[in-house]
């Protein structure tokens, strides 16, 4: 059975606090796991968790600054250590590459895995799967930074009484979806349009244009709201959102299950969050995250 969740391994931004490990987010999408911003302490969170590396096919680093990457050398070593039997790709900003291979050769150990590199460098699909296309946006921060996308393909929901009502039942069922057609009956006659899950996943940045490209339309959107609204100057200064900045750019989106998080740590208790953003207009699902949590996707419309 196809399993599609969330798996919040740490929502601090710049320090870790007693109880906000340092970022790490896992995505479970069917069969493969995406694996975004591996903070110092990710491994560790990641056994809390119950994420092996076996659950790793992709690890997506928005940019390098040390809350977002410094987990990545006990991350790939913990790969090779438990040889890994399929191959993992890594995507990351490419101006960060002497940083990415410094992590990736921190300390010595025994390689038994292929890593592969796949650096991004411009807005647009990296990855297309029959389960999934991969994309990447360029953010508004103080180093080069990208936000990701996860689009499924549309595709089309059986209607149990249309048919019925052709007669159409059994291993034909199977036949008209592969087929197009069966006995003069087409595959629209007895189905609709049902459009693909998206997810997004934003971390540091001010409002731009890419924010809004990742966030249009998703089913679920990750998203950083480091600061509360009161301090909007230093969101700006520093190259951050707000959580009412995030939570309107969810509303004006679409979006059905917003998750904030990367929350600063002058901040110890969440409900402002949430607050801030409902007061914000966001109707939709609302989760402010916090470490060890599971969100699902939601369910197809």
């Amino acid at each position: 059975m196809s399993v599609r969740e969330l798996v919040v391994l740490g929502t601090a931004s710049q320090v870790p606090t007693r109880h906000r490990n340092h970022n790490g987010y896992l995505l479970r999408w069917d069969g493969e796991g995406f694996l975004f911003d591996p903070g110092e302490g990710t491994q560790r969170q990641m056994l809390r968790a119950g994420v092996a590396a076996h659950d790793l096919n992709r690890i997506c680093v928005t940019h390098f600054h040390g809350d977002h990457s410094l987990g990545l050398a006990g991350v790939i070593q913990r790969i090779n250590l438990d040889k890994v039997p399929h191959p993992v790709t890594a995507h990351y900003p490419r101006s960060g590459q002497r940083f990415f291979d410094r992590l990736r050769y921190a300390t010595a150990y025994r390689e038994t895995v292929g890593i592969t590199e796949a650096p991004v460098d411009t807005d647009g699909p990296l990855v297309t799967t029959a389960s999934y296309t991969l994309e990447a946006r360029r953010l508004s921060h103080p180093v080069e930074s990208y936000g990701y996308r996860l689009t499924e393909p549309d595709g089309r929901r059986m209607l149990p009484e249309r048919l019925a009502a052709h007669g159409i039942k059994g291993p034909d069922v199977g036949r008209i979806q592969r087929e197009g057609s069966l006995g003069g009956v087409s595959l629209e006659d007895v189905s609709e349009a049902r459009r693909g899950q998206r997810f997004a996943f934003v971390m540091d940045t001010r409002l731009c244009d890419g924010v809004h490209a990742l966030a249009d339309g998703c089913d679920m959107l990750v998203i950083e709201s480091t600061f509360l609204d009161d301090d909007m100057e230093l969101a700006i200064e520093h190259g951050h959102l707000t959580a009412g900045q995030a939570a309107r750019v969810a509303r004006d989106a679409g979006v059905r299950h917003l998750v904030l998080t990367h929350f600063s740590q002058r901040y110890s208790e969440p409900d402002e969050f949430e607050r801030q953003a409902r007061a914000a207009g966001f109707e939709g699902e609302l989760t402010v995250a916090h470490d060890l949590l599971r969100v699902p996707v939601p369910k197809r419309r």
